[in-house]
């Protein structure tokens, strides 16, 4: 399974998200630290949830992070993160 089927599958379980967007950016950081010869390596993710609800984004970032962890831990790198509650996201 690859890194950015993993990442939409732990958050759609975990946060029901309204709205998952995640974009690879591998390619925009080739030769850079981190970057991984597949792909996979950098992503952009949008997600907006309800269970963000009353969080500040330092939570919901922390959120995400712990959720995939063992992404972090393994081939992916970088995440750049916009965490949203649906009304945030209208």
């Amino acid at each position: 399974m690859t890194p950015s089927t993993r990442i939409r599958r732990k958050l759609t379980e975990a946060l029901a998200p309204t709205r998952l967007v995640i974009s690879d950016d591998s390619a925009r950081h080739l030769g850079h630290g981190g970057h991984h010869a597949d792909g996979e390596s950098h992503f952009q993710l949008t997600v907006v949830s309800a269970a963000f609800e009353g969080q500040a984004w330092v939570a919901r970032h922390r959120m995400v992070y712990d959720l995939l962890s063992e992404e972090l831990a393994g081939q992916v790198h970088a995440l750049a993160l916009r965490t949203l509650t649906p009304a945030e996201d209208a």
